[in-house]
């Protein structure tokens, strides 16, 4: 096996890793939507419950600091999916369903004030893409299960 290449194994314990890397993308391409209130507000909500639940009460929204760097983390994640693209065209070695799904992501989490009216039209859009893109993922997962299936 070269080192210097990232080339898909068809292995099933070397495609853990390459599952595991493809997981922590599409976390990193979820996380970049947290630059929408709503959906922060609901994670500051879930993080009180759950905190709750283990005898920590808080008051307010403990994740509020994240609106003042939503840009900053917006930023983060679109040079993450650049490199991402890099990896893709260069070494083959990410999933396209789980770019489709982290660009999705990214589109819909866009946090810039001057295009808060398009805002519906970004999740729409993002959100799309974001579907088709684990749609795509699931379809190619349930294509190789039926191929090994009909293999063995």
């Amino acid at each position: 096996m070269e080192s210097s290449h990232c080339q898909r194994s068809k292995k099933v314990p070397e495609e853990l890793g390459g599952k595991t890397a493809s997981i922590a993308g599409g976390l990193s391409g979820a996380a970049s939507i947290m630059g929408s209130w709503q959906i922060c507000h609901s994670v500051c909500l879930g993080l009180i419950s759950v905190l709750g639940l283990i005898g920590i009460s808080l008051t307010g929204m403990p994740l509020a600091f994240l609106t003042g760097i939503a840009l900053p983390l917006w930023i983060l994640a679109v040079l993450m999916l650049g490199l991402m693209f890099y990896l893709y065209f260069k070494h083959g070695c990410v999933s396209k369903n789980l770019l489709f799904v982290n660009m999705g992501l990214i589109f819909a989490g866009t946090p810039f004030h001057s295009l808060e009216p398009l805002q519906d039209l970004f999740w729409i859009f993002g959100g799309t893409i974001t579907v088709l893109g684990l749609f795509l993922y699931i379809r190619e997962k349930v294509l190789i299960r039926k191929v090994r299936r009909h293999n063995a």
